[in-house]
């Protein structure tokens, strides 16, 4: 029992050579868009476990349970937050206390909750939610499984949401993930904050599954150059008045300034820390001599076979059994062992030196207390350690449009739609929904289908628009054919909406009905007019021999219509047969009176003509 205190003391110690460091708390924005009293941004710091939608958002309404408000019982009904087809996804809001934190996100996923947010129950600076401490009580299998996104909000925010739901209103939030990584370039470049101890429970364990299973993705996104990996470990060093103790001896290399927990946390049996210093130092030469010669996935390749050829467990943690790994592999032994160096030297290693100051955090990153820590685009990573999240959450980092080829395989997709079709709005008698997969996570985003455009939240309603909407599913509007006659609710122009047709009357979009012209005096008002209503229309007719006037609704008679019409082009007809036969006639009179008086002129030349008499010689002429 002393042994185990004052192993705890020299953790400690070793740790508290850092105290002055700052550690940053990720955060990302929560944004408050009903009520009207709320509405406004506000600050949440990232849970370290989950699921964060890094790149993404979700839009939510706030539960606060009438029962478990501190969540740290299982909800009875696992579906009591589970969103409706055409509501949105829930968002519970627990108190913080009496249990861990995974505890209640776990709770809240199994009850159907989209995400959980914690209310702090001090008025203090936020906090980054962490996973039970090694050792703990708590169930670490569940850990794992946890797939919804964590957030803690302050008390003062948590206080006014639980006013106004008390009060009846509806609260609704955006939590908004697509900030909190950077996403400057087409490259992204992240760090991996590991450890070589393979007997540290549940942590260590995932660690080891993660390097396996993200290998080959982490290959690729290099060999591409997609990405810019560097490994890194965090070490610690032994204040110089404890340097001679069995604790700083057992855990420490190079003099006490570079130092790691006993393994076993027993130093009776077992490897030392000074075991695991020495296998970090080893993992991280591998990467600097495979850097140097351009090939720095062979980092993965190193660490993954390690883990399964040398053990603790089967007491194969030694350097004989990393150097057989290292020859298999093809990297050069001897720059490996001249980058270790001599453990016991009493002189620093420039490479666990710069290990060191690198973990110092610099700018926004903070420093890395957390193991494993995940850097990418110099911002922690927070949530669990799985291959799905941590490739989403890469993926991010890429400037838009710059995603390689993986982010965008099916493999990346979050198969949200498929249960409850992401609590998004859907047409099912269309097969229309508006829920899309993408590795930035499940978007409620209203669809484009054969041209047409669909307007709406996503969440509670879409509908078609523009020119062409009446085209796809009559707009969702109505429409009906009768006797060959079809009618629609549905105008082919660029607003939206349904209106019934003129005759109808309705919503435009469940319904339209028949309006009666006939029973509702629209139609049919002259004295002798006899109205009948027909599907969408109306039938005017009139008594006796009168015939209806449309236009002006009235009934005229038959005759004088005919009269009156005939009689009119009778008369036309006269005329224009009058003036055709004036015309004709007064054209044979000039011809005729041009061609006397032509042949009159002619023989007058030669003889004088019976009715002229002779002319005297005398230049004045009287008429007679």
């Amino acid at each position: 029992m002393r042994e185990k205190l004052s192993f705890l003391l020299g953790v400690w110690i070793f740790v508290c050579g850092f105290c002055a460091a700052k550690f940053v708390v990720e955060k990302n924005n929560l944004k408050v868009t009903s009520p009207k009293s709320l509405k406004g941004v506000y600050e949440c710091a990232l849970g370290n476990f989950g699921v964060p939608k890094y790149g993404g958002a979700m839009v939510g309404s706030v539960v606060y349970p009438n029962t478990n408000q501190r969540g740290c019982k299982s909800f009875d009904d696992d579906t009591l937050f589970k969103s409706k087809p055409g509501s949105f996804p829930v968002i519970l809001l627990v108190d913080r206390g009496d249990c861990y934190f995974t505890l209640k996100a776990w709770n809240a996923q199994n009850g159907g909750a989209a995400a959980i947010l914690v209310a702090d129950d001090r008025l203090e600076p936020l906090i980054t939610m962490d996973t039970p401490e090694e050792g703990s009580v708590a169930n670490d299998e569940y850990v794992q499984k946890i797939s919804i996104p964590s957030a803690l909000i302050s008390k003062s925010l948590g206080d006014s949401i639980k006013k106004a739901l008390s009060s009846g209103e509806m609260v609704t939030i955006n939590l908004d993930w697509s900030e909190t990584l950077p996403h400057p370039d087409e490259r992204v470049e992240y760090e991996y904050w590991t450890n070589s101890n393979d007997e540290c429970g549940p942590k260590c364990d995932s660690q080891i599954n993660f390097a396996k299973n993200f290998k080959g993705v982490a290959q690729l996104l290099e060999q591409k150059g997609f990405t810019q990996f560097t490994p890194h470990y965090i070490t610690w060093y032994c204040p110089e008045a404890f340097i001679l103790s069995k604790q700083c001896k057992s855990q420490c290399i190079n003099h006490g300034r570079y130092c790691a927990p006993d393994p076993e946390q027993d130093f009776s049996r077992g490897y030392d820390g000074k075991d695991v210093v020495v296998q970090n130092l080893r993992q991280a030469c591998i990467f600097k001599v495979a850097n140097e010669s351009g090939k720095p996935w062979k980092w993965w390749d190193y660490v993954t076979d390690f883990a399964i050829r040398c053990p603790m467990k089967e007491n194969k943690y030694t350097e004989e059994c990393s150097d057989q790994v290292i020859k298999s592999l093809g990297v050069d032994l001897k720059k490996i062992k001249d980058c270790v160096g001599d453990p016991n030297a009493d002189v620093e290693n420039p490479v666990l030196k710069a290990e060191q100051d690198a973990q110092i955090g610099k700018g926004s990153r903070g420093d890395v207390t957390i193991l494993p820590t995940l850097v990418i685009n110099n911002r922690q990573y927070r949530g669990k350690l799985e291959k799905g999240a941590v490739l989403k959450a890469i993926c991010a980092g890429f400037q838009e449009t710059t995603e390689p080829a993986i982010c965008l395989t099916p493999d990346m997709e979050t198969n949200e739609c498929l249960e409850n079709n992401g609590g998004c709005w859907q047409d099912k008698s269309n097969n229309i929904t508006a829920c899309r997969d993408t590795f930035r996570g499940r978007v409620c985003e209203c669809p484009m289908v054969q041209n047409v455009k669909f307007v709406g939240d996503g969440y509670t309603h879409c509908e078609a628009s523009g020119t062409l909407r009446c085209e796809l599913n009559n707009g969702g509007c109505w429409k009906e054919t009768r006797g060959g006659r079809m009618y629609s609710a549905c105008v082919d122009d660029h607003t939206k909406g349904c209106k019934c047709p003129p005759g109808f009357k309705g919503d435009g979009v469940h319904i339209c009905e028949d309006v009666d012209e006939c029973e509702e005096k629209l139609a049919c008002q002259c004295p002798e007019c006899k109205c009948k209503n027909t599907w969408g229309s109306y039938e005017c007719s009139c008594s006796g021999n009168l015939v209806h006037m449309q236009e002006s609704d009235t009934c005229i008679a038959k005759y004088t219509s005919s009269l009156t019409t005939g009689g009119f082009i009778w008369m036309m007809i006269f005329i224009l047969a009058a003036v055709s036969v004036g015309g004709y006639a007064f054209y044979k009179y000039r011809v005729q009176s041009y061609m006397d008086s032509e042949i009159r002129a002619i023989m007058a030349q030669y003889m004088p003509l019976d009715n002229e008499a002779e002319v005297p010689n005398n230049p004045l002429h009287h008429d007679i």
